[in-house]
């Protein structure tokens, strides 16, 4: 199972970026996908998870609005589509995935995610 973050990037207060997450290894037909970020010397933060079995989806209230999870089935492709971007949406974000069952967001939150791919950095700054 392999999971590859990409589209970080430094963009201006305002700006959009589109996050891509390419999974590998197996099929995207009962599984919660999410995407998380961090900030050095902060906690790891949920920012959105999906679940590809029924689409069902799942945000932070910091990113309600702004942020749009969505998947890629037969590309086997989950994209974080971030609009009105915030300084303090500045950090790396990472894709991960929960396979065991019951393989679903609200499980993922108490029990986590099996596997997690490499991040990609966001900046927002002016």
């Amino acid at each position: 199972v392999q999971l590859q973050a990409s589209g970080g990037g430094s963009v201006h207060p305002g700006g959009s970026l589109r996050l891509s997450c390419a999974a590998s290894g197996f099929t995207m037909n009962y599984n919660a996908i999410g995407w998380f970020r961090q900030v050095p010397g902060k906690e790891r933060e949920e920012v959105s998870c999906i679940d590809t079995g029924d689409g069902s989806t799942y945000y932070a209230d910091s990113v309600k609005g702004r942020f749009t999870i969505s998947d890629d089935k037969p590309k086997s492709m989950v994209y974080l589509h971030m609009n009105s971007l915030k300084p303090e949406d500045t950090a790396v974000y990472y894709c991960a995935t929960r396979l065991k069952f019951p393989a679903n967001c609200a499980a993922a939150r108490s029990g986590g995610m099996d596997y997690w791919g490499k991040g990609t950095q966001v900046t927002v700054s002016s």
